[in-house]
C-alpha cells in the first residue's frame, strides 16, 4: 500500500543557510518512516531575507506579517496542506498569518515546548536573535507550557545577536563565535538551566550537541522533523 502524504508549505529564505537544514531533515525524516524511494511533498517559497531584516530592524512588524500572510496564501492556493515558517523570529507575525490562511500553521515554538515537556525538561536556556528573547511572542509559549525560560544578560544577547545576523545568516561560520556562545551557555547552566534552546535557526549551524554537557534542542531540527511526521497519513 502506498503511504499518502501532504504537501508541506515551507516559507524559507530567513536566511537560506538555515533552511538548507529543514529541506535537509524533512527529507531525511520522510525516507527513515517510509523507507524506498519516498521524499518529502515540499512547496518552497523562499523570500528576500535583506527586505524582512530591514521591516525588523526598523519595528515595521504588520508589514512583514502582511508579506508572510501573503506568501503562506499563495502556498496554500498552490496545494500546501499546512504552513511552516522556518525561523523563529518571524513566529512573532504568526497569529496574524493563521488569520489569513485556512489551513494549519506548525508553530515552532509549540512544537519545541512539546519536545522539552517528552523529556520532561522544566526549565531552559533560551539562545536566539534579540527579538525572540527580549519579547513576549516566544517565551511564553514555553511559559504557559509550564517550562521557565533563563535568557542571557543585555551584553550576551547584543554579542550572540550580532553573530546571528552578521555572520551566520551571511554562511560564516567563525571559531571565535563558538568560543562566545559556549561561554553565553556556560553562564545559563550556572543559573541551573536543565537544557539549551537553540532558539534561532541558524545556531544550529555554530554550536552542535557534542559541544555541550547539556542537552541541546536544536528548534530547527525539531521544527524539520514535526512537520515531515505531520506530513505523513497516517
Amino acid at each position: 500500500m502506498k503511504a499518502k502524504q501532504k504537501t508541506i508549505g515551507l516559507i524559507g529564505g530567513m536566511s537560506w543557510e538555515s533552511t538548507v537544514t529543514y529541506y535537509q531533515i524533512i527529507n531525511e525524516t520522510i525516507k527513515q518512516e517510509l523507507g524506498g524511494l519516498h521524499s518529502a511533498k515540499i512547496l518552497l517559497y523562499s523570500v528576500d531575507f535583506d527586505e524582512i531584516e530591514h521591516y525588523q530592524s526598523i519595528g515595521a512588524w504588520q508589514k512583514s506579517a502582511e508579506i508572510l500572510a501573503k506568501i503562506a496564501l499563495t502556498l496554500e492556493k498552490a496545494g500546501a496542506n499546512f504552513i511552516v515558517i522556518c525561523t523563529n523570529t518571524m513566529h512573532k507575525v504568526a497569529p496574524y498569518i493563521k488569520q489569513k490562511i485556512s489551513i494549519p500553521l506548525l508553530h515552532i515554538a509549540e512544537a519545541t515546548a512539546e519536545t522539552l515537556k517528552e523529556q520532561q525538561i522544566q526549565k531552559v536556556g533560551l539562545l536566539g536573535t534579540q527579538y525572540t528573547l527580549t519579547q513576549d511572542f516566544y517565551k511564553n509559549i514555553l511559559i504557559e507550557q509550564g517550562i521557565e525560560v533563563v535568557i542571557p544578560n543585555k551584553v550576551d544577547i547584543f554579542y550572540t545577536n550580532n553573530i546571528i545576523y552578521e555572520e551566520l545568516c551571511r554562511g560564516i561560520i567563525l571559531s571565535s563565535s563558538k568560543e562566545m556562545y559556549l561561554k553565553v551557555i556556560s553562564k545559563l547552566q550556572q543559573n541551573g538551566v536543565e537544557a539549551i534552546i537553540l532558539g534561532c535557526t541558524e545556531i544550529g549551524l555554530l554550536i552542535k550537541q557534542e559541544d555541550v554537557s547539556l542537552p541541546i534542542f536544536d528548534t530547527a531540527l525539531i521544527h524539520a522533523r514535526k512537520a515531515a511526521l505531520k506530513s505523513i497519513d497516517k
